[in-house]
């Protein structure tokens, strides 16, 4: 049986197809992935699909994939040659994008059904070490051209009724997004966001709301993220669940050996 409200996420979702690279990664991934397991623990029943909103696809309306067996798209460069021929072989849900869309329509957003979008690694990252057998009903929701927090967060707030319908909400970003600094260099500014985010997460929600979306006023704010695509995904779950407490669900200080990253859970969870 179903909970009436299922929580919403903010998952940070690592380097490219990093699942499939465990003989390369030598542990780096650890702990993320121990806190990707624990999410069907928390959440303590099987969802009836996931609503993916990826950092990794944006387009000047919000799309919606659509497709009944999503194709894999490949959207990295440097990794083994292995890595560009994994399959992550989850069925869509033409249902779901139908009722996304109903909903973002009631709502006045611009949006449109796409029935060619495949599982970009900000999606099959995640849900792989979380449902490996790829049975889990996956749909994609992109961003849209501008980055406007207040219009991502009210999307998340259309979007509220699909976690009384079984529908697990995730945005899938990462705390800390700077590829110039990624490593040693971005070490202070990724401790300075990630403790204004976390300090941020433990306000009351209204609070929590004016904050987050005036993130560019926290501290090394623009240094964590110079392009903020892999920070809207929070405001979507954010607004999933607006009024609900938050939860830090994965934080560590040395993500390759020197960042500060985390994720967030916002609703409670089921499980003991």
């Amino acid at each position: 049986m179903l909970n009436a409200l299922l929580p919403s996420y903010f998952l940070s979702h690592g380097g490219g197809p990093w699942p499939f690279m465990r003989d390369q990664n030598s542990g780096r991934y650890d702990k993320l992935e121990a806190s990707l397991h624990d999410i069907a623990r928390q959440i303590g029943v099987r969802p009836t699909a996931v609503l993916v909103v990826t950092a990794h696809w944006e387009a000047p309306e919000l799309l919606i994939s659509a497709s009944p067996r999503p194709p894999m798209i490949y959207d990295y460069s440097g990794f083994p040659a292995h890595t560009y021929q994994i399959r992550y072989d989850a069925p869509g849900s033409p249902e779901v994008a139908a009722r996304v869309k109903a909903l973002l329509d009631g709502a006045g957003h611009p949006n449109r059904l796409d029935h060619e979008r495949g599982f970009d690694h900000g999606t099959f990252s995640l849900m792989f070490p979380m449902y490996p057998d790829a049975s889990m009903p996956v749909v994609q929701l992109s961003l849209k051209h501008g980055y406007d927090p207040l219009t991502h967060l009210e999307v998340g707030r259309a979007l509220a009724p699909l976690r009384g319908e079984g529908v697990l909400i995730i945005g899938s970003g990462l705390s800390y997004h700077n590829l110039r600094q990624f490593g040693p260099a971005g070490t202070t500014a990724s401790r300075r966001f990630d403790a204004w985010l976390r300090q941020t997460m433990r306000l009351p929600p209204a609070q929590r709301t004016a904050q987050l979306l005036d993130w560019e006023k926290a501290p090394a704010a623009r240094q964590a993220h110079p392009q903020e695509d892999h920070l809207l995904p929070l405001m979507v779950a954010l607004g999933a669940a607006e009024h609900e407490a938050a939860s830090c669900v994965y934080h560590e200080d040395d993500f390759f050996g020197a960042l500060a990253v985390s994720s967030f859970r916002f609703g409670d969870a089921a499980a003991p």
